[in-house]
């Protein structure tokens, strides 16, 4: 079943239910900020203080990180992460493939205010499939007259019981941008955390299990070759309004995505898919 549902404030959203699984997915970012299969605990987390406001991105859930991802290389004043996570996109597509399987697409195209940030034609799709498994597909289209780069990501918050719970298996043997010091590492071993994270794997398995006391949670990547592991830690928890002190210990974020070197550039008519299934 899919419901378009609507908070006292106007935010819209879309909630959907069959046999399998529950989602929600906000118009606005196309952002996904509640996945939960049925008979198990949600897989996705979401701050108690998220907002839920016009023009504000929701801490937690799916955000989407497009045109490029973290702060524009060249311009410190424009949006971080680009402009996708908080435009209006269009529901185009709703579909009820069999009672455990739901599939939606939602659509954003260049427009008067994205060219203001962005001065570039596109067609944006994401996919969200609900099943006992969670899909999420950015399909980027170039519809310019030139070539463009973007650098994009599915930045997905997961829910977790504890951070001294957690290992992070498949990052092993990969090369690692530490955004904290601007070094490059090699990572030795399983990731574990204990501090604040802010890194991007290179060359990870497209294959990534986090470990969580007596419960893991699988991630499987197509159309990257980065990964983004972060957790803002103590400090920084304090310095977000939309999070509360000890929210970093019940979350960390794996994000899929084309980070830093692992940019595109689509020439005309070319599309890339981002896609992450998870459960």
């Amino acid at each position: 079943m899919i419901v378009n549902k609507v908070l006292e404030s106007g935010y819209k959203y879309i909630e959907i239910t069959n046999s399998q699984a529950e989602a929600k997915i906000a118009l606005q970012g196309a952002h996904v900020f509640h996945y939960q299969a049925t008979d198990k605990t949600p897989l996705l987390w979401l701050s108690e203080l998220a907002y839920f406001k016009e023009g504000k991105a929701i801490r937690g859930g799916v955000p989407i990180c497009f045109p490029w991802f973290g702060p524009h290389k060249s311009d410190a004043t424009l949006p971080q992460h680009g402009f996708a996570r908080t435009a209006m996109w269009s529901l185009v597509l709703e579909e009820e493939v069999d009672e455990g399987t739901t599939h939606v697409q939602l659509q954003l195209l260049a427009n008067e205010k994205t060219k203001e940030l962005w001065n570039y034609e596109f067609d944006v799709r994401l996919d969200v499939m609900v099943s006992s498994e969670l899909t999420v597909a950015l399909t980027v289209t170039n519809t310019d007259r030139k070539p463009f780069e973007i650098s994009t990501a599915l930045h997905t918050y997961f829910n977790i019981s504890d951070i001294d719970n957690i290992v992070i298996e498949g990052l092993k043997e990969s090369e690692y941008f530490n955004a904290l010091d601007g070094k490059e590492y090699l990572e030795k071993s399983d990731v574990t955390i204990d501090q604040e994270v802010d890194r991007v794997y290179f060359n990870a398995f497209k294959n990534i299990t986090l470990h969580d006391d007596s419960k893991k949670i699988e991630l499987k990547q197509e159309g990257s070759n980065s990964l983004v592991v972060w957790n803002p830690w103590i400090e920084k928890s304090k310095q977000m309004a939309d999070m509360s002190n000890g929210a970093y210990k019940t979350m960390v974020c794996l994000e899929t995505g084309n980070v830093g070197r692992d940019s595109k550039v689509l020439d005309v008519g070319e599309s890339h898919i981002l896609r992450a299934v998870m459960k």
